[in-house]
């Protein structure tokens, strides 16, 4: 799920543009043993994703509840009427 998305509008699986195959130029070796350094960018890219996910999850949860969670008294008043 972190690199595809359900679109709205075409009611499919569409690309995640938060990921570039072209800015992901780390190729680490088995025998590689070298910590890697972020960078600030690199940091600051990472915050931004975990807060779309946040916000992914926080939406989904919300659609959710919707759907299972127990009415309201005015949905069953509604509902009966």
């Amino acid at each position: 799920m972190e690199f595809f998305y359900f679109d709205d509008k075409k009611m499919d699986y569409a690309n995640d543009q938060r990921y570039s195959s072209e800015r992901d130029i780390n190729v680490v070796e088995k025998n590689d043993t070298r910590k890697v350094r972020l960078t600030l960018r690199q940091i600051n890219q990472l915050r931004k994703n975990s807060e779309v996910h946040e916000f992914e999850k926080a939406a989904e949860l919300e659609f959710i509840q919707g759907m299972y969670g127990q009415p309201t008294a005015e949905e069953l008043a509604a509902a009966q009427a």
